[in-house]
């Protein structure tokens, strides 16, 4: 991943799937990404917004989590933009 500022989308899976899809974008992301944009939804993607909240707020990638510009969206921020 070279892009700066990755989107995934993860409506309809199960908190499992959504794990190891958000693992493989941690895990992928080079040092040229600053934020991965989280697409949960908002009615029934609040499970996956707490779970991500949960599990990936001590992430040693992770510098902090923040809220998108809608209740469907979360942002897990990976360094700064400067």
């Amino acid at each position: 991943m070279n892009d700066p500022f990755v989107t995934i989308d993860l409506h309809g899976m199960m908190q499992a799937q959504a794990m190891k899809t958000i693992d493989r974008a941690l895990r992928d992301a080079g040092p040229m990404v600053y934020q991965i944009r989280l697409i949960h939804g908002y009615h029934r993607g609040t499970n996956l917004r707490g779970m991500i909240q949960d599990e990936y707020r001590w992430h040693e990638k992770v510098l902090r989590i923040m809220p998108g510009d809608n209740p469907g969206i979360t942002v897990l921020v990976l360094r700064e933009l400067y």
